[in-house]
């Protein structure tokens, strides 16, 4: 199936690929493995879910900002692809979560990218490799960050 078509078929609606904020490329295509840069959780209407984990927001609203920043890193490899269905696999995530000092649920928040690449790509393109850490900071005050490694037809 194509995963374009599976977009759709999850009523799923992409925010507009976000443009680089600072020195560096969106994605990076090395060898067959696409490099994604670090992602915010990025709206269709072009705001940020802000906030600190255990703070300003509980764990099901970190799941969505984890959630909205993987369908905006979708987004992303849409514009540079053409395509999704260049596409393999996901390699590995590694999300970051703003939250307080002994916040304990960083994988339960990072799950909101994780299940929605299972839900696009399927259980075994769409599960890779992953880690989940807790944070101070993050820039703009975002609440999560998402960079991710991608196998691709190049």
């Amino acid at each position: 199936m194509s995963y374009q078509k599976r977009i759709e078929e999850l009523g799923l609606e992409l925010p507009p690929a976000p443009a680089p904020a600072g020195v560096y490329k969106p994605v990076v295509v090395v060898g067959g493995l696409a490099y994604v840069s670090g992602h915010g959780p990025l709206k269709p209407n072009k705001t940020l879910t802000t906030g600190r984990l255990g703070l300003d927001l509980d764990v099901e609203s970190g799941y969505e900002a984890a959630r909205q920043t993987g369908l905006a890193m979708l987004a992303t490899l849409q514009d540079h692809f053409g395509s999704l269905d260049k596409v393999k696999r996901v390699i590995k995530l590694l999300g970051l979560v703003q939250c307080i000092e002994g916040f304990p649920d960083s994988p339960a928040v990072i799950n909101g990218c994780s299940e929605l690449f299972r839900d696009v790509f399927g259980e075994e393109n769409g599960v890779g490799a992953r880690s989940a850490i807790g944070t101070n900071s993050l820039p703009g005050k975002i609440a999560v960050e998402i960079e991710a490694i991608f196998e691709v037809d190049a």
